[in-house]
């Protein structure tokens, strides 16, 4: 044991007075929000980075600083889920007619049920490929309606919009913004849009940055959820998907773009001002 202490450098007091000291009061704070972290992140799926926590944790008037957040979750070595590269693809070899790019990038509508960002993307299932089309208000980044099937023809868009026009009241002029595709530039989608008076809007050939809010949920989806899957069935992969939007992505992610509230909670405060 003298040997160890020697080869240490530290004398025998000192070590039992280190081996026996109770932890300070800043020792047990951090444990304690240490726990708090790990739970935040637990209840996130796993997704949430330091940003989102530290948000979290104001709104549940825990005191912390955003710095002490990031050391302590780094410390303890939680980490979000990793992100990768999401690819988008889109069918735009056809000879119907093109609308213009209304929407021209202003992603920020002042009010819901203004602009509507819409897209088509696909699950990998040991049964094959699942196609999730989605409606999303680009007020509250909210999903108002999506649809899921084996196929990605028109009537795969046709529902999801179906879904959305049945929650909401709609104003004349509503800006529905999507791709180049096949489905949203079908006579009959259109004529779904003409009946309720919405104004169509395509991205540019090849520019997915014009519809931009839609494929960053879509990059979210699948690097927070579908990644991290594997799916055996469709009927498996619909419900996962089902219950990440209307459980979490909806009512409880915290967006950065919405001052870190979730899409529903945002809407709300919006609605009620």
């Amino acid at each position: 044991m003298n040997l160890m202490f020697s080869l240490m450098k530290v004398s025998k007091s000192g070590y039992y007075d280190w081996l026996y000291r109770r932890p300070s009061k800043r020792e047990k704070d951090n444990s304690e929000l240490t726990e708090k972290i790990r739970l935040i992140h637990q209840e996130s799926r796993q997704t949430y980075g330091g940003n989102r926590i530290y948000a979290e944790l104001r709104e549940q008037n825990v005191p912390c600083g955003k710095n002490r957040v990031v050391r302590l979750k780094r410390k303890a070595g939680i980490m979000a889920k990793t992100r990768r590269r999401f690819k988008v693809t889109t069918d735009s070899k056809h000879n119907l007619p093109i609308s213009e790019n209304v929407l021209n990038r202003e992603f920020n509508a002042l009010a819901p049920n203004t602009h509507w960002g819409v897209d088509i993307t696909y699950v990998s299932t040991q049964e094959g490929w699942l196609y999730l089309a989605v409606v999303i208000d680009l007020f509250s980044r909210k999903v108002i309606g999506w649809a899921m099937d084996d196929n990605m023809k028109t009537n795969l868009v046709k529902s999801a919009l179906l879904m959305a026009l049945k929650g909401r009241k709609i104003p004349s002029g509503l800006v529905h913004h999507s791709d180049r595709g096949s489905q949203y530039a079908s006579y009959e989608y259109q004529a779904l849009l003409s009946s309720h008076c919405m104004i169509s809007s395509m991205s540019r050939k090849g520019n997915c940055w014009d519809n931009a809010v839609v494929e960053s949920f879509f990059h979210t989806l699948k690097t927070e959820l579908i990644y991290h899957c594997k799916y055996k069935t469709r009927e498996e992969a619909k419900q996962s998907i089902f219950e990440y939007i209307e459980v979490f992505y909806n009512r409880k992610r915290r967006h950065s773009t919405l001052g870190y509230q979730s899409p529903e909670k945002y809407e709300m405060m919006a609605l009620a001002a």
